[in-house]
């Protein structure tokens, strides 16, 4: 348990933070906080690097198979994935989410590898908050720095636009707040809705009609493919982040194939794109289902019927719960390391955009 500060809702909307409560519930808690031991981070960092490399690992084997029908992508996403792996493009942060108990090794749930929601909570939020009431405790959580630090990586003074759908509260705000980490880096950066984005016939272009060379979009791949201007996605040679080979990390079918690539993996949770292989309970997941969309538990011997939309089976991995809630660990990759966490929770095993977010500290 915990006291929350007595005036927490000026502290977060100072930071800009104005969704730390959506529909008149608390999205945003500080009246309880999760207590980890040195250890225990440890055990996350560690499974998490591992499990990014992993993930680095399987994406080169599907591409050198050329296994994307699995992953149910077409020509255009396969070309688009080609080119960008082989070019080495460089990822920018994702977030995993793991099953984890204090005590068996932390499980992989999925990999929120090309939109990760909850990036502002994690990084500034509950850091501000473990400044107010812990000064004395740590906090697994150094995801502002890694990402600054990410941002130096391009040439000195780039260009970088970023785009997202502005209406959105959330996107605007995990937008801005990216913006902010680039200039910290000391590159350039303009902002612009996604519809705001031009094409010249050469290339894409801004509100100005100068073209953009990179391109932070807090908008989906899938989404993407799905636009008029797709056609366009492959004659330029835009930079973008993330990647389109994220496609292949950030699409649910990718566990039945982490699940063959390594076998028994400690991390890892059996996954198959067919019920049968599986025994006991399921987690059924859409490939490109987000923030809980179409996620069903299914009992042992149960099939769930007919899906309306390609979906693969994870084996049930119950998360731990606290005073009725279900915990869950969402791990912050920037670049190729682990960088931090964000504590998620619910009423049931099913994580969804309105799950509250819990701070979190460790002594």
């Amino acid at each position: 348990m915990g006291t929350p500060r007595t005036d927490w809702q000026q502290r977060l909307e100072s930071l800009g933070f104005a969704f730390h409560t959506i529909d008149g519930q608390p999205y945003w808690r500080e009246d309880v906080h999760y207590v980890f031991e040195a250890d225990e981070i440890d055990q996350i960092e560690a499974a998490t690097s591992e499990l990014h490399a992993l993930c680095l690992e399987a994406v080169d084997r599907i591409v050198r198979a050329g296994r994307y029908a699995e992953l149910g992508l077409g020509d255009r996403a396969a070309a688009l994935v080609e080119r960008s792996w082989w070019d080495r493009e460089p990822a920018l942060y994702g977030r995993m989410d793991l099953a984890y108990d204090g005590h068996s090794p932390p499980r992989l749930l999925e990999y929120n590898a090309d939109t990760p929601t909850a990036l502002f909570e994690a990084s500034v939020a509950q850091w501000y908050w473990l400044q107010d009431v812990a000064t004395d405790a740590d906090q697994f959580n150094s995801i502002h720095e890694a990402l600054v630090e990410r941002w130096r990586t391009l040439p000195a003074a780039s260009h970088v636009h970023f785009a997202a759908c502005y209406e959105s509260t959330e996107d605007a705000l995990t937008c801005d707040y990216l913006i902010d980490t680039c200039l910290q880096a000391g590159h350039r950066a303009t902002a612009l809705d996604v519809e705001q984005i031009g094409w010249s016939g050469t290339d894409f272009i801004d509100l100005d009609n100068a073209p953009i060379e990179r391109l932070f979009k807090l908008y989906p791949w899938e989404w993407m493919l799905a636009e008029p201007f797709a056609e366009h996605l492959p004659q330029t040679r835009l930079r973008w982040f993330e990647p389109a080979w994220k496609m292949l990390l950030s699409n649910k079918a990718i566990l039945p194939l982490l699940w063959e690539y390594f076998p028994r993996h400690p991390n890892l949770l059996p996954a198959s794109r067919r019920r049968t292989d599986i025994d006991g309970a399921v987690v059924r997941k859409p490939y490109w289902g987000r923030e809980g969309a179409g996620i069903v538990v299914l009992g042992k011997g149960e099939t769930g019927g007919a899906s309306a939309e390609p979906c693969i089976f994870q084996a049930f991995s119950p998360l731990p719960v606290f005073d009725g809630r279900h915990a869950l660990v969402g791990s912050w990759v920037v670049g190729n390391a682990a960088v931090g966490i964000g504590m998620r929770e619910d009423a049931d095993c099913i994580t969804r955009n309105t799950s509250c977010f819990v701070p979190h500290l460790f002594r």
